[in-house]
């Protein structure tokens, strides 16, 4: 393969201050499937065949990553995921006006302070 072009992502890693919290707020807050844990260290999850990998700050800086979660309505998954306690950053907003479809978006903080965001193509 000469180019990433046509690779599909296998795994994102995440950097935690606190792995134990971060895999309890990916797993339950999120509702993200968890696979596995590789010791207190590192905690694996599967986000639609993509793996999400969650590992200490060693040497790396935090709030470096942000996944952005495509969602059928927004409004929905914000008011489920704000009820589980998720802090967003603001309300679901209008961030670009396409052809065929407005997309929205709504950004919201981990118990790592990553920020991560929920999308949603609005047609």
């Amino acid at each position: 393969m000469s180019t990433l072009g046509q690779a599909r992502i296998g795994q994102i890693a995440i950097v935690c201050k606190d792995v134990a919290r971060a895999t309890e707020f990916y797993r339950d807050a999120l509702g993200l499937r968890f696979l596995y844990a590789g010791g207190p260290q590192l905690s694996f999850f599967d986000c639609d065949g993509v793996r999400l990998m969650l590992g200490t700050s060693e040497g790396q800086n935090i709030g470096t990553s942000m996944l952005y979660f495509f969602v059928p309505n927004i409004d929905d998954a914000v008011r489920e995921l704000a009820a589980k306690g998720v802090r967003f950053a603001g309300q679901p907003h209008m961030i670009a006006k396409m052809p065929d479809h407005e997309l929205w978006l709504a950004a919201f903080s981990d118990s790592e302070d990553n920020m991560l965001a929920l999308m949603e193509e609005r047609r």
